[in-house]
């Protein structure tokens, strides 16, 4: 076993975190040779029950956890980091504006990246979860301006899992069996389920969600609006928030960073919009079909775009670049 890496991960005292600490802590995204240390982040009225996070990640004496490190100080968090899991934010409250939400989190966020910039390796891989996260994102990049853009990548995974796990629903087949859905655009109501290029193994044959399913208003209409509308679904009936599935898609996010993504398939992710083919304006973070290798991700290039698509994934873009402008504004005078 080699060196630990050092794995931050903030909002550690929370639901998500809760979730997702133990799968990382016992080598399910790094792997089962790659000892770590866990840094948790959390504001100061947290760090009680962190406390008691950290008791419990001892008391599973997980062999590759050689360190946790419970703290509320940035300087301390971002120290020489290998990967920044940010999954802590300001959740919106009962009679939020939208706009107030983009203003608490600027501050977060611009806060988290000077923080990165300073204190953390240059190569760090930086995932943000935390909502509204592509523009989170995007304002953690641009206060960490000595840090790669590409290094930067927010959480769809989870709606790109949630639309591979409909179709399967739909064929009576495992995910394991759907492959290439594309989530375009932002992690919000606005995004874009797309399964034009998406492929389905049915009885041993691959063929295409479109030519499997045989219904193009389900494909259309419900298909879209479930997964879009999925998480308010799961908080209508749970009361709480997607924790388990949550912590599930950064577990994937992560390993593909770290392993690369299997042949012949591609992944949903959150990155910045520079170079891309798809008409999508630059310097967004905008969710693309990519494939990883070596750690670097790469657009997946010249899948057709219909008009339909099109529509789509233009609206989605539309309301990315008026949260950014909005947050532009927020972070000139946070």
């Amino acid at each position: 076993q080699g060196e630990p890496i050092r794995v931050l991960v903030t909002g550690a005292a929370g639901q998500i975190a809760y979730s997702l600490l133990y799968s990382i802590a016992k080598g399910d995204v790094f792997g089962k040779e790659q000892p770590l240390v866990l840094v948790l982040l959390d504001i100061t009225p947290m760090m009680t029950v962190l406390e008691g996070v950290v008791m419990e990640l001892q008391d599973c004496a997980l062999p590759l956890l050689r360190e946790v490190v419970p703290t509320d100080k940035e300087e301390v968090a971002f120290k020489d980091l290998d990967i920044a899991i940010l999954v802590g934010s300001m959740p919106r409250r009962e009679g939020m504006e939208r706009k107030d939400l983009l203003k608490a989190n600027v501050k977060i966020f611009k806060s988290q990246g000077a923080a990165l910039d300073k204190y953390a390796k240059k190569t760090v891989k930086v995932v943000v979860v935390g909502n509204p996260a592509n523009t989170n994102c995007l304002i953690a990049s641009k206060s960490a301006p000595s840090i790669p853009k590409e290094n930067f990548s927010c959480l769809t995974r989870l709606d790109h899992n949630r639309a591979k796990s409909q179709i399967a629903l739909k064929l009576g087949v495992t995910a394991n069996d759907v492959k290439n859905v594309i989530i375009w655009g932002n992690h919000s109501s606005t995004q874009y389920p797309d399964v034009n290029h998406a492929k389905v193994n049915v009885k041993g044959k691959e063929v295409g969600v479109y030519e499997a399913i045989k219904d193009d208003s389900w494909l259309k209409g419900d298909f879209i609006l479930t997964v879009q509308q999925r998480g308010a679904a799961v908080i209508k009936a749970r009361k709480l928030s997607s924790a388990m599935s949550a912590a599930k898609a950064i577990c994937d996010h992560v390993r593909d960073i770290w392993f690369g993504t299997p042949a012949g398939e591609f992944v949903s992710m959150g990155v910045i919009s520079d170079g891309n083919s798809y008409g999508v304006p630059e310097d967004l973070l905008y969710s693309f079909p990519v494939v990883i290798k070596d750690k670097t991700w790469k657009f997946v290039e010249g899948l057709p775009i219909n008009d339909f698509s099109r529509e789509k994934m233009d609206l989605t873009a539309k309301e990315l670049a008026e949260e950014k402008e909005t947050a532009v504004e927020f972070l000139s005078s946070a």
